[in-house]
């Protein structure tokens, strides 16, 4: 297995739980709130907040975490660059869907205005 396959391997295996505070200390560090980074969650994904605490709670991994959601019809809307990779131009739609939700995240953080990261 070389690098690239076990970082892929590592990125599947990381649960919702232990990103999700980081997403919320990275926009609270610019100003904003978790109550934008669970917007972003829900506008994406389909989810209300009880199914966020629930995947929170049982410890799902991003692939069972985007399994269980019914992603936006307007997610091919967002576009641009994260971790050095133009997301539109991902492949691979877990790790397209993993980076949407970055990307989201990263949008809140930078101060972007709210209907805009959510492409109304």
């Amino acid at each position: 297995m070389d690098t690239s396959e076990l970082a892929q391997k590592r990125i599947r295996a990381l649960t919702f739980a232990s990103v999700y505070p980081l997403y919320i200390q990275k926009v609270e560090r610019k100003g904003r709130t978790k109550a934008e980074v669970d917007e972003v969650i829900r506008w994406l994904t389909g989810f209300d907040d009880a199914d966020i605490a629930r995947h929170v709670r049982d410890g799902s991994t991003f692939v069972e975490f985007f399994d269980d959601a019914t992603l936006n019809p307007h997610a091919g809307l967002i576009t641009g660059v994260i971790c050095g990779v133009r997301v539109e131009e991902i492949d691979d739609p877990f790790m397209q869907k993993l980076r949407y939700l970055d990307k989201l995240v990263d949008e809140v953080a930078r101060g972007k205005a709210m209907e805009k990261i959510l492409r109304a």
